[in-house]
């Protein structure tokens, strides 16, 4: 569970968010929606230590990480798989070298065959064949979207961190990645936090919601509290995309 007590975030002295206070729990898929500028990328990466809180604490799994030390924060870290928007690949390297990128660094297995092994078993899981010697450049948007999923969840993470995952795709593509998500949650159990602007991906896959508007908590609950509510109106719901 990760638990977020009164968190505000400056960034280049200017508030970004201010005075949240929300809990993520486990096991489910959790939307995180706003208008652009609202600062739910931002939260999710103070969440997990990439930004200084100026107020406030984060916990994870009961361990409060603003004091943590590096080498700490790096092993928690190691439970958190995070999906970027553009997918982030090293275009210098290939898609094993990209999907492996975390094994080597965190010296998961000992042997190459084993990483190749479960780089193998990863593209798969993301439904990816005989990719792996091609470049990121050779991939289409969705393919690079796969890669970088399959990245981030090659170690096994607790957590899963989506930064609006159909971004820039076509809907047919964009809605593979809806579905390839929501698979992936089931058969692993992880923790999903989905941050989109994409109204289908809310609609077939929120369990739990968090709304961001200027900067503030809107709205934290369960997606049917949420469609009970004042807010589910068409005119304030399209208000948040």
């Amino acid at each position: 569970m990760i638990k977020i007590d009164n968190l505000s975030v400056d960034l280049g002295g200017k508030p970004i968010v201010e005075n949240i206070s929300v809990t993520i729990q486990n096991n489910c898929n959790t939307m995180l929606v706003g208008k652009s500028g609202s600062g739910k990328s931002v939260l999710m990466k103070a969440a997990i230590g990439l930004f200084p809180a100026k107020q406030g604490e984060i916990h994870i799994d009961g361990q409060l990480i603003n004091k943590l030390k590096q080498r700490e924060l790096s092993k928690i870290r190691t439970n958190i798989g995070y999906l970027f928007q553009n997918a982030a690949l090293f275009d210098s390297m290939n898609v094993y070298q990209n999907v492996a990128f975390p094994l080597f660094e965190h010296k998961k297995y000992s042997t190459e065959r084993e990483i190749i092994n479960k780089v193998k078993q990863t593209l798969e899981a993301v439904q990816l064949d005989d990719v792996m010697m091609k470049m990121p450049a050779d991939l289409s948007g969705g393919m690079r979207k796969r890669v970088g999923l399959a990245r981030s969840i090659i170690m096994n993470p607790k957590y899963i961190i989506y930064d609006e995952p159909t971004t820039g795709l076509d809907p047919v593509t964009g809605s593979e990645i809806i579905d390839l998500i929501g698979s992936l949650q089931k058969e692993l159990q992880m923790t999903s936090i989905i941050i989109t602007h994409d109204i289908e991906c809310v609609e077939r896959l929120a369990e739990d919601i968090i709304m961001l508007e200027n900067r503030n908590l809107v709205f934290a609950g369960t997606y049917n509290d949420f469609k009970q509510s004042e807010l589910a109106s068409v005119q304030q719901y399209l208000s948040f995309f």
